[in-house]
């Protein structure tokens, strides 16, 4: 991965230069690549990601959207501290830190921060990793897969050993497939903090608490039976 950064005016531009040749803030608009007929789908959620096959490879269009009351001020304006801190550049950096060293997550491929005064608005794009799905999606397997459970706990280790903090670990964030293989996404204000054993115990509650909403109440026994495996895998056993 080669990083670069092309600046123009007031926008800025991180990107791996071994994928992406021309950086352009065309890449970086939903409407770019729907004109195109390039968008094959969008994720759930905040209606922030696009799907979309490029020429540099099948990937996610992410723009940085508020939620909560946060966004009653402003959808997609966040204060403006510098280009380097900026969200966009900030996940570019870390993702292509973890990518490089042997961590499941998406390979970064280009990150978009534009000022506006005292506020900026940013878009991220990273490789999709294909045929897999949000665990979210596997809650209603019939079948309790052992091994699913486990690799996803034994995932969840590796970035707490590595000190990798995740800002909204829930059951979303957290892709499977196939068939077993298991990766983490989204990583906007995680950080690494080595020894922050308070900060992972608090990453696998969020994750419990995720999974509590989209089970059902009756389906509790089942619940507890693939997090007692998920507990499994992060423990090694």
């Amino acid at each position: 991965m080669k990083i670069r950064t092309h600046k123009q005016d007031s926008r800025l531009i991180v990107y791996d230069a071994d994928r992406i040749e021309q950086p352009r803030e065309q890449l970086f608009d939903p409407d770019y690549w729907r004109g195109r007929g390039a968008a094959t789908g969008e994720a759930p959620g905040r209606g922030s990601s696009l799907f979309i096959d490029a020429e540099f490879g099948p990937a996610v269009l992410r723009r940085y959207l508020r939620g909560g009351k946060a966004a009653l001020l402003s959808r997609d304006r966040y204060l403006f501290t510098g280009y380097q801190r900026a969200r966009p550049v900030a996940e570019f950096r870390l993702l292509a830190r973890l990518k490089g060293a042997g961590l499941p997550v998406p390979s970064p491929l280009g990150g978009l921060c534009e000022r506006r005064g005292f506020f900026y608005t940013g878009s991220l794009l990273t490789r999709r990793i294909r045929g897999a799905m949000p665990l979210a999606d596997r809650l209603s397997d019939p079948e309790v897969d052992e091994v699913l459970w486990r690799e996803t706990g034994a995932c969840i280790r590796r970035f707490h050993d590595y000190g990798v903090v995740h800002a909204d670990l829930n059951a979303r964030n957290i892709l499977v497939g196939p068939p077993a293989e298991v990766s983490v996404i989204d990583f906007d204000r995680g950080r690494i903090a080595p020894g922050s054993q308070r900060a992972f115990a608090s990453n696998l509650e969020r994750l419990r608490r995720s999974l509590e909403k989209l089970w059902a109440a009756d389906r509790r026994a089942r619940l507890d039976t693939c997090w007692a495996l998920l507990q499994q895998g992060y423990a090694g056993q």
